[in-house]
């Protein structure tokens, strides 16, 4: 008989802290024994809630020398997601400021209510040179915190003042939200908007990226955009091994039913933390499976759980590799995809006031 076991945090994508050892970070271990004692005097622990920390930062544009990524700079209004993807290769980056990559990264978030201040002065500054500004590098732009933070849209705003180029990456409906902002960058060339699509199984969905949007919302939303005349990519990101790659085919033949521009694919990345809380997951949802599962990374990452390096981190080798790139090709070539060519206008771009009246659009 099959052997599953239950999640251990409800809701989550982690189902741990995953304390990285990297750093010396402090660890604390319950013990089994207290743990069942102290859930028999007080019950089964609360679910855990998301708790929102404002910052204030100096600087809000990262800059990379990246040879392998398509952007040199990009914008997060947020540190950590509520979208839970027990996947995502941004976890690490909260083991900088000695948070766990696992739970914490889901449940302790960081907004930047200044953003959109500081993005409009760094725009203003005389030896600014513009290129397009990447949103959703490191953290979903709109993730459920951006309905009440409005970060996202503020920055939006300063970036079609400016008439500077932006893209866009998400993995939420809530991204037509900003329908409005989108259409008048897409009118002068300004703006890209991928939206990832993981799977068709929503049941799956709801262990994999428990509070991203369904993928039903996530077609609907690149449907809407497409129709609004706002260039559209779906990414098929991240293809997981003998997960979700029997899924392939079909988002591709549905992202073009619904009129987006193209399709793309990335294969599963998993960088420090991220390997071990996703081989927690599969132990949890997938048991049976789990070795296939991690097997087949390995085949496509030269042996490793992960490989870092510039260029393969998102080229995978292999037999295995192979078979994916084969199959999204014909699946490409069957429903008259092409290539992604958004080509972002850099000339229209002005300086946008600071401390004075905005100029009117």
């Amino acid at each position: 008989m099959e052997r599953r076991f239950e999640p251990k945090v409800a809701g989550r994508g982690a189902q741990s802290a995953a304390v990285p050892t990297r750093f010396g970070l402090a660890t604390r271990e319950i013990d089994g024994d207290w743990r069942d004692w102290v859930e028999h005097l007080d019950g089964t622990p609360p679910p855990l809630r998301t708790h929102v920390t404002e910052e204030k930062p100096k600087t809000i544009l990262s800059f990379n020398g990246s040879p392998d990524i398509f952007f040199d700079r990009s914008v997060n209004a947020y540190r950590g997601c509520e979208h839970g993807c027990v996947y995502c290769f941004a976890r690490p980056t909260h083991a900088f400021h000695d948070l766990s990559p696992g739970l914490d990264f889901e449940t302790r978030l960081f907004a930047k209510p200044n953003a959109a201040e500081l993005l409009r002065k760094t725009l203003a500054k005389p030896g600014y040179k513009p290129k397009p500004i990447a949103m959703g590098t490191n953290t979903d732009p709109y993730q459920p915190i951006e309905g009440r933070y409005r970060i996202t849209r503020e920055l939006l705003e300063v970036c079609l003042e400016a008439r500077h180029p932006v893209t866009i990456t998400t993995k939420s409906d809530r991204v037509c939200a900003d329908i409005d902002l989108l259409r008048a960058m897409a009118d002068r060339r300004l703006v890209a908007v991928a939206i990832s699509v993981t799977s068709l199984d929503p049941k799956l969905s709801g262990k994999l990226e428990p509070r991203a949007s369904s993928p039903a919302k996530r077609l609907a939303a690149l449907g809407k955009l497409a129709e609004a005349g706002i260039p559209t990519h779906c990414s098929i990101a991240p293809v997981i091994p003998a997960i979700t790659d029997e899924f392939m085919e079909e988002i591709v033949a549905r992202a073009s039913a619904l009129g987006v521009d193209s399709a793309g694919w990335i294969p599963l990345r998993l960088p420090h933390e991220v390997a071990p809380l996703f081989r927690e997951w599969l132990s949890v949802h997938f048991p049976e499976r789990g070795d296939k599962v991690m097997s087949i990374v390995r085949s496509i990452r030269n042996g490793k759980d992960n490989d870092p390096s510039f260029f393969s981190r998102l080229r995978p080798t292999g037999v295995w590799a192979d078979l994916f790139r084969a199959r999204f090709n014909l699946a490409c070539r069957r429903a008259g995809f092409g290539a992604a060519k958004f080509e972002l206008d850099c000339t229209r771009f002005r300086k946008p006031e600071v401390g004075g009246q905005m100029r009117l659009l």
